[in-house]
């Protein structure tokens, strides 16, 4: 086991280059830079050049990502062009907000999948169409609409949850929960929609195999035989699936951020988009490819749990 997250720590390294890199290449493509975002329209040239050069951006692009890559290794990420803020500091206070509404909604798509999808295959016939049915919707309607309908609907029609702003869990934990209600909601329906599925038939197999039937032919109770020996053979591909929707909830996060005006790292990568910072954005990139790499690392550790087997590979 040990061997295997060593494995998964090493091959991790060359995947934040990778990021890193991508990431720096495609904003310095981006029309436009920071200096002239600051300068604005009234600026002059002259202000233009003066201030390309104090934030170091009139240097080659090799030379500039060494010097991040530089300072990077050693935990600094650099300062933000707008403010001069430390962009580690700057991430750091918003992080408790993406991993709320992240894990939130992996939680909550985990636990109403599961269920839904063990209900679908112990009741194949009519239940499993309609599961079919809203998974299909559940994917097929996007995340900011889902949640441009529930502000609608139960912040401003029936004003039972908050309809923009975060509450920290120090300050109020009921108002905190009752902030991310919505955006919880509508990052884990598409999670919800696939776990659910992928539980179904997974479920459905391992019933259908001769250890079960045995299993029956003994007089093991049917709640044990589906909860203890038929959940756990369909636990594989079903931890692989959740470990996909909390990278999916990511990306979900960002979005739903802007739409909840919360402050996020999903809500900070637009802003820094849109303002060509740079330093930020390499940033965000940087803390969610480490969140993709310790989820990846805790799928692995419960692939070893669930299977002794695999712990020696």
């Amino acid at each position: 086991m040990l061997r295997l997250i060593g494995r998964r720590l090493v091959l991790s390294v060359p995947l934040l280059l990778v990021v890193s890199l991508s990431t720096f290449l495609l904003v310095a493509l981006i029309p436009g830079d920071a200096a002239r975002t600051i300068v604005g329209s009234s600026g002059t040239q002259e202000q233009y050049e003066l201030l390309r050069d104090a934030l170091g951006l009139d240097e080659s692009l090799p030379t500039r990502y060494w010097e991040w890559l530089e300072h990077a290794v050693q935990g600094d990420l650099g300062r933000s062009v707008f403010g001069q803020e430390s962009v580690v500091s700057m991430l750091n206070s918003r992080l408790s907000v993406t991993l709320s509404l992240v894990i939130g909604s992996t939680v909550v798509a985990t636990l109403l999948g599961v269920l839904l999808g063990i209900a679908g295959a112990l009741r194949p016939g009519s239940l499993g169409r309609a599961l079919d049915a809203v998974a299909l919707l559940g994917l097929a309607i996007p995340n900011f609409f889902l949640g441009l309908l529930l502000v609608a609907w139960f912040a401003v029609a029936i004003p039972l949850f908050p309809a923009t702003g975060y509450v920290e869990p120090t300050q109020s934990i009921p108002e905190w929960l009752r902030g991310l209600v919505l955006p919880v909601v509508a990052i884990a329906v598409p999670g919800v929609a696939v776990i659910a599925k992928q539980t179904r038939d997974a479920m459905t197999d391992a019933l259908a195999r001769p250890f079960v039937r045995t299993l029956r032919a003994c007089g093991v109770r049917r709640r044990s035989i589906v909860l203890k020996h038929a959940l756990r053979s369909a636990a594989i591909p079903l931890v692989t699936v959740v470990g996909l929707v909390f990278v999916g909830s990511l990306s979900g996060a960002v979005v739903i951020e802007s739409v909840f005006a919360m402050p996020g790292l999903g809500s900070l990568a637009v802003e820094s988009t849109s303002e060509r910072d740079l330093p930020l954005i390499q940033g965000v990139a940087v803390y969610f490819t480490v969140l993709v790499v310790i989820v990846n690392l805790v799928v692995d550790l419960l692939y070893g749990w669930i299977d002794p087997r695999v712990r020696g590979s």
